[in-house]
């Protein structure tokens, strides 16, 4: 049984301070803007992209319907509980293909239930941590938290809170390294809702000021991704902590089968005995190497 105690939150740090090549203090995501143009490392994605991802997306969709063949090849689940995070502007419906694959390869997979993602609300901050305490209380094992884009920085904070009941920490395209708003095309969308939000003192700090998270932890990312700068999903090398590219778009990160094999994959190891990530052969074409 998981332990019911809640933890105590870990004061935001400030060891690392890898993410300003002017050595100021790294943005905070979402916060008001930095007043400095972005370096070469902190453009966005290329316009050709953007107009893309969501045409691509839908063939990725496409590709998920035959991929389900090869899907049944996965590893299959220990039946832990999964809370699936959406990106910026959707809901629960967004990731429904996601949580379908991962109850039919028996996990017991829950959308967030706080209708469409408009950014950091107030309701967000609070219930996505109450969440896992929740779903780890009520099944009696560790929780698994995938996030998609923006839910993925809220499934770093949250495994910050309860690091107890986090069992590990799944990011699709999340901006959890972000410096800048030049890398994400999102941010006019994110703005108009910035109302709504917190204000930029409770905002989930960006990991470049953050020690190691205390769980394993992956993004999946894409070079190809129209959204989100890969650049900005990188982990640094760290010990339980790794990234996995993909050619998927952004829009199409919750159901391209090399992402959900992926996901399979991580979700299956045991959870005292994580190991990197390896395709196997003949999806090997589907994983390119990690950019730079």
């Amino acid at each position: 049984m998981v332990s019911s105690q809640v933890p105590d939150r870990p004061v935001p740090g400030t060891e690392s301070r890898d993410g300003g090549a002017s050595g100021a203090r790294p943005w905070t995501p979402g916060a008001a803007h930095p007043g400095r143009a972005p370096e070469p490392h902190e453009r966005p994605p290329h316009w050709l992209l953007l107009c893309t991802d969501a045409g691509r997306a839908l063939g990725g969709a496409g590709l998920s319907a035959v991929g389900w063949t090869v899907l049944r090849a996965a590893p299959r689940g220990d039946g832990h509980p999964v809370l699936v995070l959406p990106g910026l502007g959707g809901g629960d419906a967004s990731t429904i293909v996601l949580r379908r694959t991962l109850c039919r390869l028996g996990y017991r997979a829950h959308g967030w239930s706080l209708g469409r993602n408009r950014g950091p609300t107030p309701e967000v901050v609070e219930q996505v941590p109450r969440l896992v305490a929740e779903l780890a209380d009520r099944h009696g094992q560790r929780v698994s938290v995938v996030g998609w884009s923006l839910g993925g920085v809220y499934a770093h904070a949250a495994a910050r809170v309860h690091p107890s009941r986090v069992r590990q920490v799944i990011t699709l395209g999340s901006p959890i390294r972000m410096s800048h708003p030049a890398q994400t095309h999102a941010m006019p969308y994110y703005n108009r809702h910035v109302h709504r939000h917190v204000p930029d003192h409770l905002l989930p700090p960006s990991e470049l000021v953050q020690p190691p998270l205390p769980v394993p932890a992956t993004s999946i990312l894409s070079r190809w991704d129209g959204i989100v700068s890969y650049r900005a999903s990188l982990h640094p090398p760290r010990e339980r902590h790794e990234n996995i590219a993909t050619i998927s778009s952004h829009f199409g990160l919750g159901q391209h089968p090399a992402v959900l094999w992926a996901i399979a994959d991580r979700l299956a190891q045991p959870e005292k005995d994580w190991q990197p990530f390896r395709p196997p052969n003949f999806l090997r074409p589907l994983f390119p190497a990690v950019p730079e």
